[in-house]
């Protein structure tokens, strides 16, 4: 073999090396949060219901998804606004799920609920919720649907339920902030990730892409009613929390989650 030859051999192997090294910090870390099977690790809180009560089986492991319905419901939907939160807090972390919603919007649920649902995190705990507060104390990671075709509906936005962010170096005004995302019809598979580095900078990316970026998630503003008020402590950043699935009226299907944490 000459010296050329030995030379691109060489280099050849070198980057092989690095190739198979840069996919190994890649893939490496991640963790199942959903075993596929059923809903241990898992904690319900429905309001209107105590801790831990599941009513009308809303949240369900079947056929290796969380499955989010409302066919045991008995008439109207009543805000049971619910929650299915893992039972770990985390800080810095990557979160990666698949979401599509299914069906119809349940019988008496707000209109603004329809092909809605979301992703808390940072939330307070269930276990320090009261039995009629409406929603946890979080930052939601919203997901929506297109309902009217060819009117924009992005997905991956931020609400604020109890909490506050700072966008674009000011604290923003309102509960909600639409992303930059397209619009998803139908029940076709959506791929959301959620970076989330302690109370400094949040990101939201929709099928491979970044569609929104903000800052400072914090103790403070309204929506949420019913709180224990020593909970809700207004300006008090948020450095971690639980990550919670949500149920608003909208059955949806949830796969595929997952989660890195990046906490050094």
């Amino acid at each position: 073999m000459n010296r050329t030859k030995i030379g691109l051999f060489i280099f050849c192997m070198a980057l092989m090396a690095c190739n198979s090294a840069k996919t190994t910090v890649t893939d490496a870390g991640w963790e199942d949060m959903f075993n596929g099977k059923n809903l241990d690790r898992w904690t319900t809180k429905i309001h209107h219901y105590e801790t831990g009560d599941n009513f009308g089986d809303t949240f369900r492991a079947e056929d290796g998804m969380i499955k989010v319905r409302y066919d045991k419901y008995d008439g109207d939907f009543n805000d049971r606004f619910g929650h299915l939160y893992y039972d770990k807090p985390y800080s810095y972390f990557h979160l990666s799920l698949e979401y599509r919603f299914v069906g119809e919007l349940h019988p008496g649920a707000p209109v603004f609920t329809v092909m809605n649902s979301g992703v808390m995190y940072h939330s307070q705990d269930p276990r320090t919720m009261l039995k009629e507060q409406n929603w946890p104390i979080s930052v939601e990671m919203q997901f929506l649907g297109g309902v009217n075709e060819g009117e924009e509906r992005p997905t991956g936005n931020m609400c604020s339920p109890g909490t506050e962010i700072v966008y674009q170096g000011e604290l923003y005004p309102s509960h909600c902030l639409s992303s930059s995302s397209k619009t998803y019809y139908g029940d076709q598979w959506v791929k959301a990730e959620l970076i989330v580095r302690g109370d400094s900078l949040v990101t939201h990316i929709i099928n491979g892409e970044v569609v929104l970026e903000y800052t400072k998630p914090q103790i403070g503003g309204g929506t949420v009613v019913g709180y224990d008020p020593k909970v809700k402590i207004d300006g008090k950043l948020l450095k971690e929390g639980m990550i919670a699935l949500q149920s608003e009226g909208q059955p949806i299907d949830f796969r595929n989650i997952k989660i890195k944490n990046l906490k050094p």
